[in-house]
């Protein structure tokens, strides 16, 4: 896969999405939300990776936010940056993803962190939620998801006051999970990414779709039992015998339910 504002590269069972705009604080633009969405659209078409890793490029920032210049003209939505696409594409995919956060995370970045199933982050990092001052916000994601990691006070006072909060108090209230040296983040990363592709991916999968069908309504419980239960139950006797019967026009033989 070629992409002009994301790197993409396998390690064995890992698969790494680079923000890669680093000296524009890797910000979202335009095209790095559907980057970001069809690279993941296309790790879930395959069974090589267990286990996706998103990072930033550089040493400094993971993500500071989006850049929306030149919208106007180009979206239905003038100034509205496709961000649910690439968040929506996370939640979906059937396979654990972690955030390594090496710098700042800030605005939609930390979004994309919170998103993300777990995150680690160096000891530098840094996170912070600032839309309310500059005239834009994320009621959706970045409340809810937000909320179930620190408890909705929390989750309050990091939309409303915007404080800077660095790894180790991210790491104290829930935000995050693990927080490494500087220089011990690639590293970290890849042996906490092997720790968890080393698990059963059909259980990792019904996991993580459970834990999504809560603020998934339809389309959450539609992901529970049409990915992961529909294909069980197509082996079974029952589904075998129904479609025989169905395509010899006769009736089912009841002998071989239940089997």
């Amino acid at each position: 896969m070629s992409f002009s504002t994301i790197l993409y590269e396998e390690d064995g069972p890992i698969g790494t999405i680079t923000l890669n705009r680093p000296d524009d604080g890797n910000m979202f633009t335009v095209d790095m939300c559907h980057e970001i969405r069809d690279c993941i659209n296309d790790i879930r078409r395959e069974t090589r990776t267990r286990v996706i890793v998103i990072t930033g490029a550089g040493e400094k920032f993971f993500c500071i936010g989006g850049r929306k210049d030149g919208m106007e003209k180009s979206m239905l939505y003038a100034g509205v940056l496709p961000t649910l696409e690439m968040y929506e594409s996370i939640d979906r995919l059937q396979k654990p993803v972690i955030a390594s956060v090496n710098g700042f995370a800030v605005g939609g970045g930390n979004v994309l962190q919170v998103v993300c199933d777990l995150t680690i982050a160096k000891e530098s990092a840094t996170f912070r939620q600032v839309g309310p001052m500059m005239g834009s916000f994320d009621a959706g994601y970045g409340t809810w998801y937000l909320e179930d990691l620190v408890g909705k006070k929390k989750a309050k006072e990091m939309w409303f006051a915007n404080p800077k909060i660095s790894a180790k108090e991210a790491l104290e209230i829930g935000l995050i999970n693990r927080v490494v040296p500087d220089d011990k983040l690639k590293e970290e990363t890849r042996k906490f990414a092997l720790e968890i592709a080393d698990r059963g991916p059909f259980a990792l999968a019904s996991i993580k779709g459970a834990f999504n069908a809560r603020h998934g309504g339809v389309s959450g419980l539609a992901r529970v039992s049409h990915d992961l239960l529909l294909r069980p139950y197509l082996e079974t006797e029952e589904s075998k015998e129904m479609s025989a019967s169905f395509a010899g026009k006769r009736k089912p033989d009841a002998s071989k339910f239940g089997k």
